[in-house]
């Protein structure tokens, strides 16, 4: 950890040097998310739950699924297929949001900023819990079928880097990141 101290002290806050610590926080991001993408299906898998009308039409058993799934019931697809990719998007980026605050942009956070950051990330979140999702179904018919939920995760980590880098560096920590 010394030899990032030493980066620090010489790159201060250069906005390479933050798109390179953004990124080691990333690492451990998506290593949390990947990890919490399979292990949260043993808990959820069980649940038959519904989704809510305004999602149904996000989450298609006819484009998610070929055949027999225990993921739908009555033709809708339930809690226990789309809880596991949100709630590991979710933890995952909070924890994200947290780290990179105070380790790559030494920011002090706002209600306002935390605000607008779990907005974007719900959004962001139902789009790669849905992306998450379809990958996923994509890969369950083909000899990649055991690493589908490692490499949708993947994917949609890649979208969310894209969104969550310049979120947080040039409207959330902005401040402080130019001090």
């Amino acid at each position: 950890m010394n030899i990032f101290k030493k980066f620090d002290e010489r790159y201060g806050n250069s906005s390479t040097w933050q798109f390179i610590k953004f990124n080691l926080v990333s690492s451990s991001v998506s290593l949390l998310q990947l990890l919490l993408a399979n292990i949260l299906p043993f808990f959820f898998d069980p649940l038959k739950a519904k989704l809510p009308v305004f999602l149904r039409g996000i989450f298609d058993p006819k484009s998610l699924f070929s055949g027999e799934t225990p993921y739908v019931v009555d033709g809708v697809v339930t809690w226990g297929y789309v809880l596991p990719f949100f709630l590991s998007n979710f933890i995952a980026n909070i924890y994200g949001y947290f780290v990179n605050m105070k380790m790559t942009f030494k920011g002090k956070g706002s209600r306002k900023g935390i605000a607008i950051y779990c907005l974007v990330l719900l959004v962001l979140i139902l789009f790669s819990t849905w992306l998450q999702g379809r990958i996923t179904a994509m890969l369950m018919k083909t000899d990649l079928a055991f690493l589908a939920r490692t490499i949708s995760a993947t994917l949609a980590g890649l979208v969310q880097v894209a969104v969550i880098f310049p979120l947080e560096k040039y409207v959330l920590f902005k401040e402080n990141a130019n001090e």
